[in-house]
């Protein structure tokens, strides 16, 4: 049974298809796309390298771990909380088969034989996981996802002999190549960007695609998906193996950004970190990620040294941000994105109301 045929006749959500035109890419014509675009661009001549690094880059590569959370939940209703586990898998595995301080763990490959062996391995590893999660529903798939990523933590901070147990792996060589060094400020920023722009423009593309609209299907009324002959675990394992190279993607982006890796870049806490800031921004638009890794940055970043500042500690902008988090899932449950939409909303029914009336 062709996908392309039954893909109108599926029943979808309207806060995800229903009020957006099906086109295989995204409508990039909007006066407000190119401004952001032109932005991100342009970013190096405007702001220092702290701010390009540890906001921007920090961003881009947290949005994108966020994204492939917000494409299994959004548009395929499984809520994942490996997502950084399989992240961090892939930052491991740079570690371990590339070039790093610890001669003794790390093979030695150049980047270019490690890096695609990462995105194998870890993009196997979440599939895997998801052929586990598919099986089960609702809380059930949130809780088998998070014992995966508290089980790989707790591994990896205590197996020595490949993960180097608490301390981690230090000095991870980054790619030179073509006379460049990519890790340098302004050289990262763009390779960051260009893959964080890749995968939210996949995402876009796969939602509209055959296979999107049938996994939005199948998130909406499985029995009648798996009527129409559709595999309904299938699509769901499809839909974990893609994002889980996604996931992978902004692994290797991380380890590269921080030169180490440690299993406290996979705590539980990071990733519920995650949830959080997928939810802040939106869960049912690509964009939403990227915005709620914005506001977690910021969060992060200022916020900390606020309270440090005014003598308190400075692990409390956690407070800060759960209390961002309740007061916008109070407001909107579509995030920050969903406030935008019911404030133009508002917006264009006072400009209406006001128009009749003049009239």
């Amino acid at each position: 049974m062709s996908l392309a045929h039954d893909a109108p006749r599926l029943a979808v959500r309207p806060a995800t298809l229903a009020q957006r035109p099906a086109r295989a890419w995204p409508e990039v014509n909007h006066p407000a796309a190119w401004a952001v675009a032109a932005i991100l661009l342009i970013m190096p001549l405007i702001a220092s390298g702290f701010f390009l690094i540890e906001i921007f880059a920090s961003t881009l590569i947290l949005g994108t771990i966020a994204l492939s959370l917000m494409f299994l939940a959004g548009y395929g209703g499984m809520v994942s909380l490996m997502q950084l586990t399989i992240a961090g898998f892939s930052a491991y595995m740079v570690a371990v088969f590339g070039v790093s301080g610890n001669a003794n763990i790390s093979l030695g490959w150049p980047w270019w034989l490690a890096v695609p062996m990462a995105l194998a391995l870890a993009t196997a590893f979440g599939t895997l996981g998801g052929a586990l999660a598919v099986r089960t529903e609702g809380i059930y798939t949130i809780m088998i996802t998070l014992a995966i990523g508290a089980a790989f933590y707790y591994f990896t901070n205590q197996n020595w002999a490949i993960f180097n147990g608490h301390t981690g792996i230090n000095t991870v060589a980054t790619p030179h190549f073509w006379g460049v060094n990519w890790r340098a400020d302004i050289p990262f920023y763009y390779i960051v960007l260009a893959v964080a722009a890749l995968c939210y423009f996949a995402v876009e593309y796969l939602a509209r695609a055959p296979f999107g609209l049938a996994l939005q299907g199948v998130r909406d009324n499985p029995r009648r998906m798996a009527a129409l002959g559709f595999n309904v675990n299938a699509h769901r394992v499809a839909a974990y193996a893609f994002a889980s190279f996604v996931a992978a993607l902004a692994g290797v982006l991380q380890v590269w950004n921080y030169r180490q890796i440690s299993p406290g870049s996979v705590s539980v806490g990071a990733c519920i970190d995650v949830l959080i800031i997928a939810v802040v921004g939106g869960i049912t638009r690509p964009i939403g990620p990227f915005i709620g890794a914005l506001i977690f940055v910021l969060l992060r970043t200022f916020a900390l040294d606020f309270l440090v500042r005014i003598g308190l500690d400075g692990n409390r902008f956690r407070l800060l941000i759960g209390l961002g988090f309740l007061a916008i899932v109070f407001w909107s449950s579509d995030g920050v994105i969903g406030l935008w939409q019911r404030w133009r909303q508002r917006r264009g029914a006072d400009h209406s109301s006001g128009g009749r009336s003049h009239g």
